[in-house]
This record gives structure tokens, C-alpha cells and sequence, in this order.
């Protein structure tokens, strides 16, 4: 980790989702744009109108000179701008600085850091320009349309996870996000999800076949507005962390949830945890297995992941020294 000073030149590109954290967004942008001008920000404000809108918008503006950028939004805008800064080729993707002014719902990503959800104070923190090197993680997947690509920053899952990522994302289509949203999909996607059979491989090697309720592969610790569900994740080691919840009973799952605020359901009997490079999973049936990378909902198995060692820069809180 260092400082540096490079921060605070030049135009800031300032990526705004509009309709994140239930149009959070949209409503407290005259006061985070009045909070940057008095804090001597120079800046060029672009707005989302659709998914996936960031990533375009971020690769064309670093193709125009930009390099210091500004994410108001949620863990999914910032996951849209990652991938734009790696989509284009004007420069390394560890040239451009990002910082985060998080209005989403779940802001997990920021919790991994301790980044303040005040505005007044993430702007600050953005100001200090306190930068660090973060992995990225890569997926390959496929849909109807064939295989993709896709880089995520915090947390990927599958299985029960990726069906509540689902209907969470589909009830913000229709307006009625939200942490209750989320809550309430997570108990009634409980008894709809039914337990798929994954093939795991680990750096080449199968550490698992059998059936799966949910699975989940993090850069950062956190998802789902606070579960630890990757409690030993190391943001900067060049590894995923990954955690196998195998099939069970419904009543163990209900039971047990209040230990994923802790990380300590790791240590039931039904829980395999791996370290590694890469892991592939291949389900039976094929394409059974579905993905949500950083809470976007993607496509379906089989799944190649890796990690991008060190591949970006993010501006956070300095951390505070004994």
C-alpha cells in the first residue's frame, strides 16, 4: 500500500448510477455534486441509463484521457466500471485510480475497507488519495448467446446464492429493491432452490463432486449487505477463497444463517472451504449451474475462474496504525 499525490490532478470522470440504492442515486446527486465542487474537485459527471451502461461509458472516457475515477452508485456500478477499465487498451488497468461515493443497498465491497457511507466522508477519503493494489477475479461463462467473460472485485456465487441474486435483481427492474428485497429472497429462495450436483476443481484438481446448495469464490469478504460468507478472503494475495455449503436440510440452513454475519458457519460439518489460483466447476446437468458475479446476475455453467494478480487500483481509508 502507499499514498500518492497523482490523485489530485487533472478532470475526475464521475460514473453515476441514478437509479442505485432504490434511485438514491439520482435524488442526493445535487448534494454529492455540490459536496466535489466545495471540496475542490475538477469534474465530469456521466450518468447510467441502462446495465451494463458503466462499462462503455468508462472505457471511452479513459480512451479520451481520463485516469481518476468516481463511482456513485452500488457493488454492481462498480463492478460495470472495473470491467471498462480492463476493456480498454489506452493504458494498464492499474493506471487508473478508482474511489467510491457508495449509495447502493449493499455496499460490500466498501465494508471490506471500511469506507464510509456518509457522503461528506467518502469524499474526504477520496481526497487523501490513499491508494492500493487489489486482484481481480475472472470468469468465463456461457448463455444462450455462447461463452463471455466477465472480472469481478468482491465476491462471485452460484447456486442458492445466484438464485437470490436473481430475484433480487429482478425486483430492482421493477422498482422494489431494497435490503428487505433481499431479506425476504433469501427465505423464500430457500425453498425453491433445488440442489444441483457440482464437479469442483481446484488448481487442477477435483476437490468436490456431489450436491451443492450454494457456493461462493471472493476477492473480499463480504456479500448480501454484511454476510461474511469468504471469512478469511486476503483482497491482495493473488487467491481466491472459496466456500462449499453442501446439500442439507432446509431447517439446518435456517438454523445456522445468524453464523454467516461472522463467518463462523465455515466451521459446520456441511461447509468445505479451498484456497487457489483457478477453480472450474462443471455441473450435472450441464449449464445448471447459474452466476452472479459482484450481485450482477450473468449466465450458467460450466465456470472457469482465475485471478488478475494485483491488476487494480482503488482509492480507501487509510488504515489506522498502532
Amino acid at each position: 500500500m502507499e499514498k500518492k499525490a497523482k490523485t489530485e490532478a487533472g478532470t475526475w470522470l464521475v460514473v453515476v448510477n441514478p437509479n442505485a440504492g432504490s434511485r438514491k442515486g439520482e435524488k442526493d446527486w445535487p448534494k454529492i455534486h455540490a459536496l466535489l465542487s466545495a471540496h475542490g474537485f475538477t469534474f465530469h459527471a456521466v450518468f447510467t441509463e441502462s446495465r451494463n451502461h458503466a462499462i462503455a461509458l468508462t472505457s471511452s472516457a479513459i480512451a479520451e484521457g481520463y485516469r481518476n475515477i468516481i463511482v456513485i452508485g452500488g457493488d454492481g456500478t462498480l463492478n460495470e466500471v472495473v470491467n471498462g477499465v480492463f476493456r480498454q487498451d489506452a493504458c494498464a488497468a492499474a493506471d487508473i485510480a478508482i474511489g467510491m461515493i457508495p449509495v447502493g443497498t449493499g455496499n460490500d465491497w466498501g465494508r471490506m475497507y471500511g469506507l464510509p457511507k456518509k457522503y461528506k466522508e467518502a469524499i474526504k477519503v477520496i481526497k487523501e488519495a490513499y491508494l492500493i493494489k487489489q486482484d481481480a477475479g475472472f470468469v468465463t461463462y456461457h448463455d444462450n448467446e455462447g461463452k463471455h467473460e466477465r472480472y469481478f472485485i468482491n465476491m462471485s456465487g452460484m447456486g442458492y446464492d445466484a438464485l437470490v441474486a436473481m430475484k433480487t435483481n429482478s425486483m430492482k427492474d421493477r422498482g422494489r429493491g431494497g435490503k428487505l428485497a433481499y431479506l425476504t429472497n433469501i427465505f423464500t429462495g430457500l425453498f425453491q432452490y433445488k440442489y444441483t450436483h457440482f464437479n469442483i476443481g481446484v488448481d487442477g484438481k477435483e476437490v468436490f463432486s456431489g450436491r451443492v446448495l450454494s457456493m461462493n469464490l471472493g476477492i473480499c469478504k463480504y456479500n448480501g449487505g454484511g454476510l461474511m460468507q469468504v471469512p478469511e478472503a486476503i483482497p491482495d494475495d493473488g487467491l481466491l477463497d472459496i466456500t462449499v455449503i453442501k446439500a442439507t436440510s432446509k431447517f439446518n440452513i435456517v438454523k445456522h444463517v445468524v453464523k454467516l454475519y461472522d463467518g463462523s458457519f465455515t466451521k459446520l460439518k456441511f461447509v468445505n472451504t479451498y484456497r487457489g489460483e483457478k477453480c472450474t466447476i462443471i455441473s450435472k446437468p450441464r449449464g445448471s449451474v447459474f452466476l452472479e458475479a459482484d450481485g450482477e446476475s450473468l449466465g450458467h455453467s460450466p465456470l472457469h475462474f482465475s485471478v488478475v494478480y494485483q491488476a487494480l487500483t482503488f482509492i480507501v481509508p487509510e488504515p489506522e496504525t498502532l
